[in-house]
């Protein structure tokens, strides 16, 4: 029989198990992959706390060691890589996501090392110091979360250090969801009128009133074709989207998209200021030329620049910021000279457009399901939501206008 081997303390050794020189203890065993490793303790208490993890996770099928070794950078790469079922504008949204917020900081870090609260951690520094919106914050997060279950799935973790997170942060006081408001009437016309009457914004009336009166996207409404445009039966037909994104190069980049959903594809009526805004846009075209630009595959444009190219998302964005700015400059002014309130409009940006065009829809109709068909929404939820608000306000306004007409 084989002599127990003990230490300085006179406690027997177990197989793998060595005090050093040092009176430090170490324990050596053979990894998943074969390889001979050793960890370190000061105590025999605290080596074989060690050991009882090692054996658990080969036990568990579990790989730390190759964990402790890959980045979350790493790890994502290869989560992107996989995701064969995702549109192409989806994935060049998610890569722009996670270079531009993870890739350089958070993502460098081993994912063997990272717990719970160091992405909670991680999380709120980014919502207090880049001012992150609620949504994007989620996008992120929709990212990381199935990257983390690969890895557990694969055997790298015990656990996903992202589970729960997310329900943590959105009770707290600092998460709000920015919901988007529609315009009111009134602020509606202002703008419009405002574009209208300024020769400086005149060439924007045209994008912004067919944004304003069918509900589309920006990247629905920049990639408007001709050909999608049936002037007889007055209909839009709706079947792809403009996207400008960064690439895997972070390079941006034009590309035309099909609908991310079904619902995505569909057709709107065109209202009368819609149709004329339309043969405005072909007016202008015909004295400073067509558009000869082609996206992958796709031409004839129906909004475009002086130089004949697609506008940019931003662009609209930028132009809708300068106009307001300039009307809320000049409304106060002239609000002073006749001594009133002035009408300020708050700021906004196409998708605001879109929200408007529902809130509008919403006040006229309470067919939801038309709603929803002429909107896009994959979610009726969607669509419910909008109508809740916007038939809130309107029963606000009806009871206001019953004012001294009940007699009690």
């Amino acid at each position: 029989m084989a002599k127990s081997r003990k230490d300085s303390r006179g406690y027997v050794l177990r197989t793998g198990e060595s005090q050093r020189k040092d009176g430090r203890y170490s324990y050596s065993y053979t990894d998943l992959d074969k390889n001979r490793r050793t960890v370190y303790a000061k105590t025999l208490v605290e080596l074989r706390a060690k050991e009882r993890k090692i054996i658990r996770d080969k036990e568990d099928g579990l790989n730390p060691q190759l964990a402790d070794r890959m980045t979350l950078n790493e790890l994502y790469d290869r989560f992107i890589e996989q995701k064969y079922d995702l549109k192409p504008s989806t994935k060049v949204n998610y890569l722009y996501m996670y270079n531009h917020f993870v890739r350089p900081t958070f993502g460098k870090r081993l994912i063997g090392k990272i717990k719970y609260s160091d992405v909670k951690k991680f999380y709120y520094r980014i919502i207090l110091d880049e001012e992150m919106k609620a949504n994007t914050l989620n996008s992120i997060h929709t990212q990381l979360h199935p990257a983390f279950q690969m890895a557990v799935r694969d055997g790298l973790l015990r656990q996903n250090p992202t589970d729960g997170l997310m329900a943590e942060i959105k009770k707290s006081h600092i998460w709000e969801d920015n919901p988007r408001h529609a315009l009111t009437i009134p602020q509606q016309k202002a703008f419009m009128d405002y574009l209208k009457a300024h020769r400086e914004y005149q060439g924007w009336v045209p994008i912004i009133t067919v944004l304003l009166g069918t509900g589309m996207r920006i990247g629905e409404c920049i990639g408007l074709r001709w050909d999608d445009l049936d002037f007889e039966k007055r209909i839009v037909s709706v079947n792809h989207t403009f996207i400008y994104r960064p690439d895997e190069n972070r390079k941006s980049v034009k590309h035309i998209s099909t609908p991310k959903t079904i619902s995505g594809r569909r057709t709107i009526p065109m209202i009368d200021e819609v149709f004329n805004a339309f043969l405005d846009e072909y007016e202008i075209q015909k004295c400073i030329g067509f558009s000869s630009e082609e996206i992958d595959g796709y031409s004839n444009f129906v909004f475009v620049t002086a130089t004949g190219t697609v506008y940019l998302p931003n662009a609209v964005n930028r132009a809708i910021e300068r106009a307001r700015v300039a009307y809320n400059k000049d409304e106060i002014e002239i609000a002073e000279k006749e001594d009133r309130e002035p009408l300020i409009i708050p700021h906004f940006s196409a998708h605001h457009l879109r929200h408007t065009f529902c809130t509008r829809l919403c006040e006229n109709e309470s067919n939801l399901k038309v709603i929803q068909s002429i909107m896009g929404h994959s979610d009726i939820t969607t669509t419910m939501d909008v109508y809740a608000e916007a038939t809130q306000e309107k029963k606000q306004e009806i009871v206001a206008n019953l004012q001294g007409k009940i007699i009690i």
